[in-house]
């Protein structure tokens, strides 16, 4: 046996994912049995993609490349309305849907994507008054409802009223700069409504996530 499949025999008797699996996967912090049940998660979101067509609500913690998905969305907004794609950015509604959605909404909202699947850490999305809230003791994350991202120009992006969320891909919230110039773990900055100012998450540690660590 090669000193490879010995590390990962190991890896696998202490449940955790084998290095060199983790060194050609995406990012994650989850022991190996989590780990395999999102992968196939992952495939199935896809082959549904494939056989049942495009769907209404992107799963975003399922793509392996992020922001390839969020450049194509803005790209497809670009052609369509003949505006150069380095003048657009997102703007963010979050929805009332949960999950998912029957069908895309129509006339005004048919830009853009809708995705879900992210969770927030350091406070709860307040879905009575639709804006952030305070976390509840011992409540580390809370599961964000669908959010519409829908290109626009950068200069009508309006951010008064809003948090400046981080978005990672785990937990760890650091990476390493990719040979594509993005990072291997920061995925994009979103704009989300609250009463507070900036300053009182940025002290709470707000941030999304797409996948937690268990």
């Amino acid at each position: 046996m090669s000193a490879d499949l010995e590390a990962m025999f190991q890896s696998m008797l202490v449940g955790k994912v084998p290095t060199m699996w983790a060194s050609k996967s995406y990012p994650s912090l989850k022991p190996l049995g989590s780990y395999i049940i999102d992968l196939l998660a992952r495939l199935s979101f896809f082959k549904n993609w494939v056989t049942k067509g495009i769907p209404n609500v992107f799963w975003l913690s399922g793509f392996y490349f992020t922001q390839s998905f969020l450049t194509g969305a803005t790209q497809n907004f670009a052609r369509k309305y003949k505006i150069p794609i380095d003048h657009l950015t997102f703007s963010f509604e979050v929805m009332e849907a949960e999950e998912s959605m029957d069908a895309k909404p129509l006339s005004d909202q048919e830009d853009g994507v809708y995705v879900y699947g992210l969770f927030i850490e350091g406070a709860i999305w307040d879905r009575e008054n639709g804006q952030m809230g305070e976390a509840a003791p011992k409540i580390l994350y809370d599961t964000m409802p669908v959010i519409w991202l829908k290109p626009v120009e950068k200069k009508d992006l309006n951010k008064e009223g809003t948090y400046e969320a981080p978005v990672y891909k785990t937990s760890e919230r650091r990476g390493t700069l990719s040979t594509t110039g993005h990072s291997t773990n920061f995925v994009m900055i979103m704009l989300l409504k609250t009463e507070q100012p900036p300053e009182h998450w940025v002290n709470r540690g707000v941030a999304l996530l797409t996948q937690l660590d268990d």
